[in-house]
């Protein structure tokens, strides 16, 4: 239920703030469709998750591919 909740603010967010900014994710998928999917994969530790990968999300990282894994870990897919 709580997890829900998450989801629908992440897709409020994708929605109505998302378009009115220029697209500057590095990774991919994106940091809120992470955020989305590690939510139903992981329940609430999904969104510790995302709130990591969103603090990686800067000018200094590389980026690329960062698949969210199947186990719980704060750290980059190595995939």
């Amino acid at each position: 239920m709580i997890t829900r909740f998450f989801i629908w603010l992440v897709r409020l967010y994708q929605r109505y703030i998302s378009p009115a900014f220029p697209a500057t994710c590095r990774y991919r998928p994106t940091c809120s469709a992470y955020m989305i999917e590690a939510l139903q994969k992981h329940g609430l530790k999904g969104l510790v998750m995302g709130i990591a990968r969103i603090l990686r999300c800067h000018p200094f990282v590389k980026g690329g591919d960062d698949p969210v894994p199947d186990h719980f870990t704060l750290r980059r897919s190595q995939k």
